[in-house]
């Protein structure tokens, strides 16, 4: 019986999507000779009228039957002239604006009506799972559930969505999921993933969820690619409020700890962190990261076969500019472009090159300091990597590229 239900929820849905469509099409193209054509999304759409005692006798879509009535209205009145004199034309201006009018006013209610039933399904399908690991039919159609409800939430912000996200509580039931160690990863993933969307879609008002809860955490403990995706995610989107949650919370340590793991990919994803708390941390979050010998890692990292320094490519450019003289603007625009790309695909090779320059590029230039106190962590910096370098010459040029800048 669930499965039939749910069977037919989904070919509702895909009924409503082909009216939608049917609806956009109208907007696009108001012409009254593609209303009385032969296409079965149009018929569709002036027969869902006739339909309105029964199919929309819910409150919710009462707008939605007047907007079909008044659109049976303006297909089914013809036109009487068919001159070309300007009233003929004025008539038929006014005619298909009408028509396109109410065919957007049809799209938005049935993207609504669409909304309230995903949603339904959406938070029918999370409070339904088990506590333990579902099985593999229930992950899967509770994947397809979240990938369709981030699709939606990427079209932008709709109120009238916000606020059946927010009465159906659907952040505290994906939350509950991310943090249960019980479902698999690939489900808490998505979890974290969804959240991430609602972050996007309006960050001022998930934004207190994540703070006072426990999804921090729970994405630092998970410790996979996709988890710390999402983490550096939220600090670029949350900033400096989030930077002082996972310090409040002594997480950067743990954070610190990812650019040792055997995973080169979790190295890079740990760097980013690192480089996005550095650009929005304050004082304490900082001070956090150098204590836990962040430095003294990055001199490792930046001395590795995956590091390297950015010194040498930047003195390509120079020269490239200087021979390029007084070439017009837009060739000179176009070769810092292609040296732009050049600099992306040598750190994507060598993604920890000059990494602590970036990194104190990023407290140089970032929101979280004040003016003093980034000048004396670039003194700190500069110790540190006096302490750390294995020569003269190593230290020489790390602290060159960290007094002169390095792109971050």
């Amino acid at each position: 019986m669930e499965q039939l239900e749910r069977e037919d929820n989904q070919q509702v849905l895909r009924v409503l999507e082909l009216l939608k469509q049917a609806s956009h099409d109208l907007k696009s193209n108001p012409s009254q000779r593609i209303a009385e054509s032969n296409s079965s999304a149009i018929k569709a759409l002036l027969e869902l009228e006739n339909e309105s005692d029964t199919i929309l006798c819910d409150p919710n879509l009462t707008q939605l039957s007047q907007h079909l009535s008044y659109l049976k209205t303006l297909v089914a009145t013809p036109h009487k002239t068919r001159d070309h004199s300007l009233r003929s034309f004025l008539s038929r201006r006014v005619s298909t604006h009408r028509i396109a009018r109410v065919a957007e006013s049809i799209e938005s209610e049935l993207q609504a009506w669409i909304d309230r039933e995903s949603i339904e399904s959406l938070v029918i399908r999370l409070q339904l799972l088990p506590s333990e690991s579902p099985d593999s039919d229930e992950e899967a159609e509770l994947t397809h559930l979240l990938t369709q409800f981030r699709g939606r939430l990427s079209q932008g912000f709709n109120r009238e969505l916000q606020d059946l996200v927010l009465k159906a509580g659907i952040f505290s039931e994906l939350e509950t999921i991310l943090c249960n160690p019980d479902h698999s990863k690939k489900l808490r993933e998505e979890s974290a993933f969804t959240i991430e969307a609602l972050i996007r879609f309006n960050k001022n008002v998930f934004v207190g969820q994540v703070l006072m809860g426990p999804t921090i955490k729970s994405l630092i403990s998970m410790a996979s690619i996709s988890s710390l995706e999402v983490l550096c995610s939220l600090i670029k989107s949350i900033k400096s409020p989030l930077v002082d949650e996972i310090e409040s919370n002594d997480e950067i340590l743990s954070i610190i700890k990812f650019l040792s793991s055997e995973d080169l990919a979790i190295r890079v994803l740990a760097f980013d962190c690192v480089l996005e708390i550095g650009y929005f941390g304050r004082k304490e979050a900082i001070e956090a990261m150098i204590k836990e010998e962040l430095i003294q890692k990055l001199v490792g990292m930046q001395r590795s076969e995956l590091g390297g320094d950015l010194i040498e490519v930047g003195k390509c450019e120079e020269e490239e500019e200087e021979n390029r003289g007084d070439r017009e603007p837009e060739v000179g625009e176009r070769e810092q472009g292609r040296h732009r790309g050049e600099r992306e695909r040598y750190l994507e090779k060598y993604p920890f090159a000059s990494c602590v320059a970036r990194f104190a590029v990023q407290l140089e230039v970032g929101e979280g300091l004040r003016q003093r106190e980034k000048r004396a962590f670039k003194q700190e910096i500069l110790k540190k990597v006096g302490e750390a370098s294995l020569s003269d010459a190593e230290a020489a040029t790390i602290q060159a590229e960290v007094l002169w800048g390095s792109s971050p």
